[in-house]
């Protein structure tokens, strides 16, 4: 016997966010000045951002808790 299971990985349609919460999350969002850096900790360099590498490439469709399963 074959037992076949299908995930719905968007189980709750969402509608398009409206202006006014598009407003309320930017006003919520951390700026620049929000961040205090120091000598343990200084800001970093064009050439030190363009080094990272991300863990899980987006447009594979499976971020790491599809990739366990």
């Amino acid at each position: 016997m074959t037992v076949t299971y299908e995930i719905n990985i968007n189980p709750v349609p969402r509608k398009p966010l409206t202006a006014k919460e598009i407003a309320a999350i930017e006003a919520r969002a951390p700026r620049d000045e929000d961040i205090v850096y120091d000598e343990d900790c200084p800001p970093m360099t064009e050439e030190q951002l363009k080094q990272f590498k991300r863990v899980y490439p987006r447009g594979d469709g499976a971020g790491p808790d599809r990739r366990l399963g």
